[in-house]
């Protein structure tokens, strides 16, 4: 844990420099808490300090309630909704959680199901159920091929109204980078009612940005595939969010080899050929649906996956290091590094509805 606080403290210094830049005149409130299980930072700009207070002391409970309402092990609206799908029988939905699990079944079809939140056992079986996974052995080799067998997937969940069934009882939700995202996003509508109408929202580096920093664009530091130093910046102006699913965000080592959390459902085992995946996206939910998705795509599939989410901007770094990247975000990205190896995808245009 000392290690993890002292990288959030070192990235967060970089954060701060690189939003820097030029000194403003327009004033710039910031704040930062813990919630989702990571630092979060908020920038709010072009509004008096006591609107600013108000603003930060409602986004900070906001968030807090939802990391509550959406956390996977521990007890809260969705715990109670794992509790009852074992269960095979219908039962009410809390209403706050209607509307994430809808997009999430939108979001895992798009996605070939490479996106998939209803694998929260095999997740749980490696162990990342915690707040700190611990170094241990991977999890028996049968019971991860049970689970894989049994496949469980979000389009095993029926809703009708407010009733939920499940016809698959291996399925337990787990949704990760997208619950945070979807947190982010109705904090920044929140942010708005309040008047905010320039603001920039991180959690843990994954963050949505709307209008500018004093006039200026926000620029964001993309970590290395590895989690060392700083591989890019990126501008973001007018409405916009950012997020990065890193082998290095989460892991635990065994006998010298590095399990991360981001497991492959096709395969039970964490995701291979991939380091890193950063995504730019209007909203904060999609995006962190599509880096998960593109992870465990890999450098060989992720163009494809990108193309039925509807995301255009992306960049991969795979496990040797070379960067992949969609002539959109290329446009959009400053590499530090001149030697970095680069792999320029055909433009990522869409995939036609049905």
């Amino acid at each position: 844990m000392k290690a993890r606080a002292e990288a959030l403290h070192r990235f967060g210094l970089v954060l701060a420099l690189v939003l820097a830049g030029c000194a403003q005149e327009t004033p710039i409130f910031t704040a930062r808490f813990e919630a989702f299980g990571s630092t979060v930072d908020l920038s709010i700009v072009g509004v008096d300090e006591a609107t600013a207070q108000r603003a930060s002391s409602a986004i900070e409970r906001d968030l807090r309630q939802m990391h509550e309402d959406l956390h996977a092990w521990e007890p809260g609206p969705l715990g109670y909704v794992n509790e009852q799908i074992p269960t095979g029988k219908s039962f009410v939905v809390p209403p706050s959680l209607l509307p994430i699990i809808r997009e999430g079944q939108h979001l895992a079809a798009s996605s070939e199901n490479l996106f998939n939140p209803a694998i929260g056992k095999l997740i749980g079986l490696w162990g990342f159920h915690a707040d700190t996974p611990k170094c241990q052995p991977p999890p028996p080799a049968k019971q991860i091929e049970r689970l894989v067998k049994s496949n469980p997937r979000m389009s095993n969940l029926h809703l009708d109204g407010i009733l939920l069934r499940s016809d698959n009882r291996d399925v337990r939700l787990d949704l990760g980078a997208y619950g945070k995202g979807y947190g982010i996003d109705l904090a920044i509508g929140h942010l708005r009612e309040l008047g905010v109408r320039n603001a920039m929202l991180s959690a843990g580096g994954d963050l949505r940005a709307i209008g500018s920093r004093a006039g200026q664009p926000w620029r964001i530091p993309i970590r290395r595939g590895g989690g060392h130093g700083v591989l890019a910046v990126i501008e973001v102006r007018g409405d916009e969010s950012v997020f990065t699913s890193a082998s290095h965000q989460r892991n635990f080592v065994y006998e010298g080899k590095t399990y991360h959390h981001i497991i492959d459902p096709r395969t039970g085992h964490p995701a291979e050929g991939t380091q890193s995946v950063t995504v730019i996206h209007t909203d904060a939910a999609t995006a962190g649906a599509a880096t998960t998705a593109l992870f465990v795509a890999g450098p060989e599939s992720w163009h494809r996956i990108a193309r039925g989410l509807g995301v255009r901007h992306v960049l991969l770094v795979d496990s040797t290091g070379t960067v992949h990247m969609s002539p959109s975000m290329a446009e959009r990205v400053q590499l530090l590094d001149k030697s970095t190896e680069i792999e320029l995808s055909p433009p990522l245009i869409p995939a036609p509805p049905g």
